[in-house]
C-alpha cells in the first residue's frame, strides 16, 4: 500500500543531487552518486564501465570525465526522485542552462507517464515539480569535441530487435561494437552467436535505500530506462571512441497507452522518435559534438522487424522477450509480451518450428491469454504498458494468424477464434491494411543514408 503523495511531498520538499565521484580501477572506471531526499534519506547508485584502457582516460582528459560523470548521474535521478515526486530537484553537481533545464523537466513529465498513470498522480500542476540549480565550487563541464572513429556501437538487450540489428549490420560489413547492461543469460547468448569480437559489459548498482523505502510504502513505478540507456551509450561511444550508436526501437514504439490528465501516456516514450530526436539534439550540445544517435529499426512496425528475424534460425533458441522471465531465462507463457512475440512471429514461422524452438507450446491454446489478446487489440481501459506493437499491426498480425491456420483447414485455436468472434466480426479492408503494414516505411528517421538504403534493402522494400 503506497503513502499519500500529499504525506510524502510534504515530508521531502527536496531532492538533491550532491555530486559524483569518478575511481579508475584497473581497465575499468567505477562511477557513484550521492543523492538525498530531504531531510534524512541518501542514495549512493554505482555504474562501472570495463574494459576503459587508462591511456584512453587520459587522452579525454578530467574536464570530459567530469561531463560523463554529471550526465549519468542527472540520467539516475528519476528513479530515485520518483518515490516521494519532490516538488524540488537541486541540482549542485554541476550547472544546467535554461535549455536543459526545460530539456530535464520534459523528460521526467514525460518520460513518467506510466508512473503517474498507475499511481494516480496529478502531474500537470504548474508547481508540480521545479529545478533549481545550486553548484557552487564544481568542475567544469565540457563536451567531447573531437572526431569519433567511423564505427557502430549496438545495444544489445535479450530481444529479438538488437539481434535483428546485429545481424543486418554485421552482414553489410560495418565495423561493430556491443555493449549490454548487467547481462542476462539471453544478453550473453546473443553476442555470443551474433559472433561480434568486440564488446562492452557495464554494471550497475541500485542504491538497497531504494528497495527498502519501496517496502514501506513509498511510491514505485516505471522511469524512462531507454533514456537511461542513450546516456550510457554515449558515454561508451566517448570512452571507446565510437562515432555511431545504433539502438533498435521501432516504428512501435511511437504509439501511447492510454491518456490520463489529458496526456497521451507512452510506456515507451524513451524509446519513441520524439525521445530520440530531442536527445540526438541534446548530445550533440552537451556531450560529444560528432555523436550520432539513432534508432536503426524506426522505419519499420514490430511485425515487420519479426519478419526479417524469421531468417535467422540461430537466435530463435537464446533471444527472451519476457520480462517476468528474465531471472529464470524462460517465457512465462502468460504475459502480454510473450503472447505478442508469439503473434508477431506466427505468420513467418511454421507453427511446429515456433513451439519447438522458442515458446515450447503454443499459446493460442490458452484460455486465459484471451483477454490479454483483446487488451493488445485496444479492447481494454489501457493497452498493455509493454514493449508491444501499434494497436493496428497487432491487428493485422491476428488476423494474418487466423488465415494461416485456416488455410490448413484446421479449427481456430481459443485465442484466434475469440479474437475472431470479438474483433473481426467488426473489421474491414484486412487485406488492404495487411499490405499496407508489412510494407509500410516511416519517414520520420534519423538513420545515415547508408545505413537506410541497407534497412530498406534487406526489409524487401
Amino acid at each position: 500500500m503506497s503513502l499519500p503523495l500529499l504525506q510524502l511531498r510534504e515530508k521531502h520538499p527536496r531532492f538533491l543531487y550532491h555530486g559524483y565521484r569518478i575511481l579508475h580501477e584497473s581497465e575499468a572506471l567505477r562511477f557513484s552518486f550521492d543523492f538525498e531526499l530531504e531531510p534524512d534519506i541518501r542514495f549512493s547508485p554505482e555504474v562501472v564501465i570495463e574494459g576503459v584502457s587508462q591511456q584512453r582516460i587520459l587522452r579525454l582528459g578530467q574536464a570530459i570525465l567530469n561531463n560523463i560523470a554529471f550526465h549519468l548521474g542527472l540520467i539516475e535521478i528519476p528513479s530515485y526522485w520518483k518515490v516521494a515526486c519532490s516538488p524540488q530537484i537541486i541540482v549542485r553537481a554541476g550547472t544546467l542552462d535554461e535549455y536543459q533545464l526545460t530539456w530535464w523537466k520534459h523528460l521526467l513529465i514525460n518520460g513518467q507517464g506510466e508512473f503517474f498513470f498507475t499511481n494516480n498522480i496529478d502531474f500537470t500542476q504548474p508547481d508540480f515539480v521545479r529545478f533549481a540549480i545550486e553548484a557552487k565550487d564544481t568542475p567544469t563541464v565540457h563536451p567531447y569535441q573531437d572526431q569519433l572513429d567511423n564505427k557502430v556501437l549496438v545495444p544489445i538487450g535479450g530481444g529479438k530487435d538488437s539481434a535483428v540489428t546485429c545481424e543486418l549490420l554485421r552482414e553489410n560489413g560495418k565495423d561493430l561494437t556491443c555493449w549490454c547492461l548487467n547481462p542476462t543469460p539471453a544478453t550473453l547468448d546473443i553476442m555470443r552467436v551474433s559472433q561480434i569480437s568486440e564488446s562492452i559489459v557495464i554494471r550497475r548498482r541500485i542504491d538497497q535505500n531504494l528497495l527498502k523505502l519501496n517496502a514501506k510504502g513509498y511510491l514505485n513505478g516505471h522511469t524512462p530506462f531507454s533514456a537511461y540507456l542513450a546516456f550510457l551509450s554515449t558515454a561508451c561511444a566517448i570512452l571507446f571512441n565510437i562515432k555511431s550508436i545504433a539502438v533498435s526501437n521501432e516504428r512501435s514504439s511511437n504509439e501511447g497507452n492510454a491518456f490520463f490528465k489529458g496526456v497521451e501516456i507512452n510506456h515507451q516514450y524513451s524509446k519513441s522518435f520524439d525521445f530520440e530526436r530531442r536527445f540526438r539534439d541534446y548530445s550533440v550540445r552537451y556531450l560529444a559534438e560528432s555523436s550520432d544517435y539513432f534508432s536503426f529499426l524506426r522505419p519499420l512496425y514490430e511485425l515487420q522487424i519479426a519478419k526479417i528475424f524469421s531468417r535467422f534460425p540461430q537466435y530463435f533458441s537464446v533471444f527472451r522477450s519476457c520480462n517476468k522471465g528474465q531471472k529464470t531465462n524462460s517465457w512465462c507463457h502468460k504475459c502480454a509480451k510473450c503472447l505478442f512475440a508469439f503473434t508477431i512471429l506466427y505468420p513467418f514461422l511454421q507453427e511446429e518450428k515456433l513451439v519447438k524452438h522458442i515458446f515450447s507450446e503454443n499459446l493460442f491454446e490458452k484460455e486465459d491469454l484471451a483477454e490479454v489478446a483483446l487488451d493488445l487489440l485496444g479492447e481494454g481501459i489501457a493497452k498493455p504498458f509493454e514493449c508491444v506493437g501499434s494497436v493496428e499491426e497487432t491487428m493485422v498480425a491476428f488476423y494474418m494468424c487466423i488465415k494461416e491456420v485456416k488455410q490448413r483447414n484446421t479449427s481456430l485455436p481459443i485465442v484466434l477464434r475469440v479474437v475472431e468472434e470479438k474483433i473481426f466480426a467488426h473489421q474491414s479492408h484486412m487485406e488492404e491494411r495487411m499490405f499496407s503494414i508489412i510494407n509500410s516505411w516511416n519517414n520520420y528517421h534519423a538513420i545515415p543514408k547508408d545505413f537506410e538504403e541497407l534497412l530498406e534493402r534487406e526489409a524487401n522494400l
